[in-house]
């Protein structure tokens, strides 16, 4: 029987075994795809599209003096910006190092837009009312839940929700930062680095192989098409000489069972005079 695949988080300093290369492997582009495909399925990567965002997801931001992770605490029930070490390792390397710096994003099949859903406590959405006020406190998903991200040529990412308005990181009063959804344009306050993890990445891939498969075997019958769908000759159809007689004969019974019709009415109608 197959081992089954462990669904527990492996944060940064957890021991795992990884794969051995050959060290005659090719180089180039062959020997990155080796090592993407032979990369442990936890590993935490950077997406390299929109659609890529989706499972357990760490968000950071580069803020300054010093850079956050967006986490959530689950005992106040509130969202929290919380620093992290600004030398070491570079923001990009990073990976969460507890549970609390962990989202869950969901999407729809098909669907441009996600949601995020706290990784810890009971489960709570991220969501943005129409004044731009960000909290985590919703149980159902709904417009003011739903954000739709979009990957920048640099790599981050800037999320947008459904008043067509960016997330963003707001300095308050005492220097306190807290996240907004009314910023209107990108700016370095609306982006966001955004890690997930390996094995999702590669779900992606598969899924969007999967639909250009389906879009290449997919051959459209232009001839049938026309003859069922189209009128030629200034609306007249236009059809074989079989084709006529099916229609001609068609016609004669059509007349036929009418015809039949109008004398069975004829007759019960004399049967009640």
């Amino acid at each position: 029987m197959d081992k089954a695949r462990s669904t527990k988080l492996k944060f940064k300093g957890d021991k795992t075994k990884k794969k051995r290369k050959r060290e005659d492997e090719e180089s180039g582009p062959s020997r990155s795809k080796h090592v993407e495909d032979e990369e442990e399925p936890e590993t935490w990567v950077m997406p390299e599209s929109a659609a890529e965002i989706r499972g357990p997801t760490f968000v950071m931001h580069p803020s300054d003096p010093s850079p956050i992770s967006v986490n959530f605490d689950a005992t106040r029930n509130r969202i929290i910006l919380h620093p992290l070490d600004k030398d070491s390792p570079s923001l990009i390397e990073r990976a969460p190092t507890e549970i609390s710096q962990v989202w869950v994003i969901t999407r729809v099949a098909g669907s441009p837009t996600i949601n995020l859903r706290t990784g810890t406590g009971e489960g709570k959405f991220l969501s943005c009312d129409k004044h731009g006020i960000v909290s985590a406190d919703r149980e159902a998903r709904g417009p003011e839940e739903e954000w739709t991200p979009v990957l920048l040529p640099d790599g981050m990412v800037a999320f947008q929700n459904v008043y067509e308005n960016y997330l963003s990181v707001d300095e308050v009063a005492g220097g306190t930062l807290q996240l907004r959804g009314d910023s209107e344009e990108v700016g370095f306050r609306e982006r966001f680095w955004v890690k997930i993890q390996s094995k999702y990445k590669k779900e992606a891939h598969e899924e969007k192989k999967k639909r250009e498969a389906v879009t290449e075997v997919t051959v459209i019958d232009e001839t049938g098409t026309n003859r069922i769908y189209q009128a030629w000759g200034a609306g007249r159809s236009v059809v074989s000489k079989d084709d006529k007689k099916e229609l001609k004969r068609a016609r004669k019974e059509g007349r036929l069972a009418e015809a039949l019709l109008d004398r069975r009415s004829k007759l019960k109608s004399d049967r009640f005079c």
